[in-house]
């Protein structure tokens, strides 16, 4: 009998596919989009370099199989060193199961097994397995040679970098998800005086909507050298 699953997974709640920005990955979301609804590919890989979305993505495929009362569960192999591989044990049940960084788990001789015999178990019952990874599967440094044929079947997909009007498009569609607005001139400010990760992008935007929100005043750029010059 499979053990009780240790721990509850929560949903990010603003991490939807009606929050993420597309750009050129249009294709791809819509791949991911089908999975989730079960009407896709069974089994997606998808990879890219770090602060891309793919942890966003893995959450709102889990959002969007919970809206069709599919049962669905995330985890990211980032926090391995803190987890036990039972938390693997009873997963095979889930309609959706979405693994993230699995780069992580390589050379890990119990997770490797570990996920080579949930792998197996949850594809015999037809369930969907999605993972996400900075590098495509074929260059993960998994050791168990099953476990890196089956990282290498279904649908391998590869987000693409945003070009900096990409970027700002991004800043501009963030702004308006979180409720205030900025001019395609504010983005470019942002991305020519500040650091260009997304994160720190992310952390920005933070910044300016509360400064926004305290003085009642539209984010010009004056105003904006302002506030980051605090």
């Amino acid at each position: 009998m499979a053990k009780q699953l240790p721990l509850q997974f929560e949903f990010r709640a603003n991490q939807t596919f009606e929050d993420f920005f597309p750009s050129t990955n249009l294709e791809i979301i819509n791949h991911l989009q089908k999975a989730s609804t079960g009407n896709g590919e069974r089994q997606i890989f998808l990879w890219g370099s770090s602060g891309l979305g793919k942890s966003h993505l893995l959450q709102a495929c889990c959002h969007r199989a919970k809206s069709l009362d599919l049962s669905s569960f995330y985890f990211s192999f980032s926090t391995i060193e803190l987890t036990d591989p039972d938390l693997l044990i009873g997963l095979e049940v889930f309609d959706v199961v979405c693994f993230d960084n699995i780069e992580n788990l390589a050379g890990n001789k119990a997770w490797e097994n570990a996920l080579f015999n949930f792998f197996n178990q949850h594809r015999d019952q037809g369930h969907i397995l999605i993972m996400s990874a900075n590098c495509a599967p074929k260059q993960i440094e998994i050791q168990l040679p099953d476990l890196k044929t089956r990282l290498n079947w279904g649908l391998n997909l590869k987000l693409q970098s945003l070009s900096d009007n990409d970027k700002i498009n991004l800043l501009i569609f963030k702004a308006d998800k979180m409720g205030f607005e900025i001019s395609a001139q504010v983005g470019h400010f942002l991305l020519t005086h500040y650091e260009r990760d997304l994160t720190t992008l992310w952390g920005l935007l933070t910044k300016l909507d509360q400064a926004s929100l305290a003085a009642k005043r539209k984010l010009t750029i004056p105003f904006l050298k302002q506030i980051l010059d605090e």
